[in-house]
């Protein structure tokens, strides 16, 4: 489930991404807005979903790990320390 919503997430943030560019190449065609000024904007959004999709994976790893610690789950570390104390 979480996978799919990440999915959605990035489908709508590309959809997006689309439309805005699309909107900017007609600005630019209609001579409201020049080139060089759409593509450094363009590039400034990019920019800025870069930054975000930094700051929600590293939420989200944080927020698995609070959860993973509340259930009480056992982690990669905690099996391998078994395993070498089970082989004594």
């Amino acid at each position: 489930m979480l996978k799919e919503m990440l999915h959605t997430g990035f489908g709508v943030a590309s959809v997006i991404h689309e439309k805005i560019e699309e909107e900017v190449t007609k600005l630019e065609k209609k001579s409201k807005i020049k080139k060089d000024d759409a593509k450094s904007f363009l590039e400034s959004l990019e920019e800025k979903g870069k930054e975000e999709d930094s700051k929600i994976k590293e939420h989200l790893k944080t927020t698995l790990k609070e959860i993973i610690d509340e259930l009480g789950l056992a982690t990669k570390d905690d099996l391998e320390k078994l395993k070498k104390e089970l082989k004594k």
